[in-house]
């Protein structure tokens, strides 16, 4: 376990200014995961959402420091690294495990128990995996890590309500209009997140809902879904002149809507209030845009006022989740020490075998007129010697309780006592 690394910041850490500088789309996300594979000769997961952008390093041999994290990040981003350094966290061995599994519990989440964040765990997971850089470490790491996150959805109440980013967007609309009949709500951009918040401010029923997207076919198919409308963002502006709510997020990587363009359509909204939510990052919405007269704009950082108060009417179903979540991070630790044991066994045997055969063929050598029956005898007596030696030592750390002291504390008394490590050249007698 102290092996794994882990690099980050996220919503408690950094602006949502500084998380967009951070972004990865998915080109540029395969792209850093293989320059820290070449830089550092580990195996790596990028976890890169809204919220949080994480780096997972399992290394074989001498980690990187900090430094050499933040340097790299800096050179692939092309930005100061005083700009993010101060908002990084970093954690190794245990904290490192078990910060994954919260993440993917959701109990790190902006949102307490969304139940997107389990399957970005997986979207980076996969990303890893399917171009090889993932291996011994990561891969059983980050399979637990989704084991946790369905086991706390299944069996807490973390994730019953209204919980998805998404859904928290449309509770601050509920909370600045009384009714929805007679507003006209338009929703730019076709993906996930659009989908979501289709799906909840559908529920509103609104006097009108429009879908604006790139692809107009896929505006088309979201928006008959939810008894919308769909169509290109040709008509982005003549919508934007008669919405009551925007909301945003289309992944694009500058904003789409400027205050200079939004300003030339004050006159045709007669001047009327309008409430934009941007789900974006790198931000849809340009910030200058919220200075406009009864322009009422709010990014992912200021959902977390509507959170807050999610977070004190969940006290039992976060007990639960944290007590899963500990008990996946004592079986991966033990499950990690039983395997790292089970190698040096078998590295010991191999070794102790290899000496006997040595000597053995040494001693052949010597005896001309040794039968092929007698070598036979000799080989099966130099085999269950060695046998008969190590069983006794072998099978009392079998027993051992790999649960308490020192991590690998018996993988290290083994290497030390039969000499693992080294040169064992010198041992030749």
């Amino acid at each position: 376990m102290d092996r794994v690394r882990l690099l980050g910041l996220n919503h408690t850490t950094a602006t949502l200014e500084v998380r967009e500088r951070l972004a990865l789309n998915a080109a540029r996300h395969q792209q850093v995961i293989q320059l820290m594979r070449q830089s550092f000769n580990c195996e790596a997961v990028a976890l890169a959402t809204c919220n949080r952008v994480e780096f997972y390093l399992a290394h074989a041999t001498t980690p990187p420091s900090a430094a050499d994290l933040t340097s790299l990040l800096s050179n692939f981003h092309s930005i100061d690294p005083d700009v993010f350094a101060p908002n990084l966290y970093e954690r190794s061995g245990r904290p490192a495990v078990e910060h994954l599994f919260n993440v993917a519990a959701s109990l790190d989440s902006m949102v307490l128990g969304e139940t997107q964040i389990l399957g970005q765990v997986r979207q980076a997971y996969d990303t890893s995996r399917e171009i090889g850089a993932t291996g011994a470490l990561l891969n059983p790491l980050f399979q637990r890590a989704l084991a946790v996150g369905k086991e706390v959805q299944t069996h807490t109440g973390l994730s019953e309500g209204r919980l998805s980013v998404a859904s928290v967007a449309v509770d601050y609309a509920r909370g600045i209009f009384d009714h929805f009949h007679d507003k006209i709500v338009v929703c730019i951009g076709a993906g996930k997140m659009s989908a979501l918040v289709m799906q909840h401010m559908a529920d509103l029923k609104p006097g009108r809902l429009v879908i604006c997207n790139r692809d107009p076919e896929k505006a088309i198919a979201l928006a008959q879904r939810h008894g919308g409308e769909g169509m290109s963002m040709e008509a982005l502006d003549e919508q934007l002149a008669r919405a009551d709510i925007v909301i945003v997020s289309t992944g694009a990587g500058s904003p789409i809507i400027r205050k200079a363009q939004f300003k030339k359509l004050l006159r045709r909204r007669r001047y009327r209030p309008v409430f934009l939510i941007d789900l974006g990052v790198p931000r849809d919405v340009e910030a200058e845009v919220g200075e406009l007269e009864n322009v009422y704009l709010y990014n992912l950082d200021d959902l977390q006022r509507v959170v807050a108060q999610t977070r004190g009417q969940r006290t039992e179903a976060v007990e639960a989740a944290q007590a899963i979540v500990r008990r996946h991070v004592d079986e991966f630790d033990s499950w990690l020490k039983r395997r790292a044991l089970g190698t040096a066994i078998e590295q010991l045997y191999a070794r102790y075998h290899a000496m006997a055969a040595e000597e053995l063929n040494r001693a052949i050598g010597k005896m001309p007129n040794l039968t092929a029956a007698d070598r036979v005898h000799l080989e099966e007596m130099s085999r269950r010697i060695v046998n008969k030696i190590l069983h006794d030592p072998v099978e009392a750390l079998k027993q051992s309780d790999l649960s308490h002291g020192p991590s690998n504390q018996y993988q290290h008394a083994i290497e030390k006592l039969f000499k693992l490590v080294g040169d064992q050249d010198s041992e030749k007698r």
